[in-house]
């Protein structure tokens, strides 16, 4: 089997980190999973020795494996722009240059939930699947990703929505759920406002439902009244792993692409092609 068909995910969270090496035809883990708490106050460069480290070893089986990571923040062109659970020195921050530099090498970087999200689109309950797919996370916020055709739309902030005057996910969150003890009947109606919503303003083909209460997702998909499908996810625990691999392989190819394309023309990989 061919090495490009396997890259190395991390996963960033505010409590762990963990990452592992991908089969990226079978969706599959080939490495034990290696997971170390996040350092205390998830500062910058802690995390990024703790996210090394992890590199590192799983390195050593496939030296040249790509390298995804996947980060609890908003993402653009490398920046995160925002912060959930981490120190707020990574807000403004070039955080993609910052793994580079530690790991000597490139590596793709991505939001966490935008990762989960296309794990589910190559290996998980959306394999297969055309059209625009939302996936949701319900945890501490509500996390979420678009997917089109296979395509990710990235840093998608849809637990954001303000509904019925409220940010949607400090009510409709699972953490919400516990704060106020809702029962799964009074949450799930809570969930219904929220589901209508997008489903009126995207007309999704499909919704994905993730977080650790989606191992539960009999108590309250079933009460929900929609057009459009809604299952639970497949991969919970290891969808950034997942995702941020497969995210890696796939920049790796486009990058290539780009440069054969840009010989061809007689541009630099640079510059805008024709």
């Amino acid at each position: 089997m061919s090495a490009q068909n396997h890259a190395i995910g991390i996963d960033v969270g505010g409590t762990g980190i963990k990452g592992a090496l991908v089969d990226l035809d079978s969706g599959e883990l080939i490495s034990d999973r290696i997971k170390l708490p996040t350092p205390e106050g998830g500062k910058p460069d802690d995390i990024v020795q703790t996210a090394t480290e992890i590199v590192e070893k799983l390195a050593a089986e496939e030296p040249d494996a790509p390298v995804g990571v996947c980060f609890p923040a908003i993402v653009s062109h490398g920046v995160t722009l925002s912060a959930a659970n981490v120190s707020k020195k990574w807000i403004g921050l070039h955080a993609e240059e910052l793994f580079e530099k530690a790991l000597g090498r490139s590596i793709h970087f991505v939001n966490d939930a935008d990762a989960a999200g296309y794990a589910e689109t190559r290996f998980g309950a959306a394999k297969g699947k055309d059209g625009l797919i939302i996936m949701t996370t319900l945890g501490t916020g509500i996390g979420s990703a678009l997917i089109y055709d296979g395509v990710l739309i990235p840093n998608a902030e849809l637990g954001h929505l303000e509904i019925e005057g409220h940010d949607a996910e400090s009510r409709a969150a699972y953490s919400a759920k516990e704060r106020e003890d809702l029962s799964w009947e009074k949450w799930a109606k809570r969930l219904q406002k929220y589901y209508s919503t997008l489903e009126f303003l995207f007309t999704p083909d499909l919704f994905i439902v993730g977080g650790g209460v989606s191992k539960n997702y009999e108590e309250f998909l079933p009460l929900l009244e929609l057009n459009t499908e809604i299952v639970p996810a497949v991969h919970r625990n290891n969808a950034g792993i997942l995702g941020a691999a497969a995210l890696a392989v796939r920049s790796e190819r486009r990058d290539a692409g780009a440069r054969g394309r840009s010989a061809e023309v007689g541009v630099s990989p640079d510059e805008p092609g024709r």
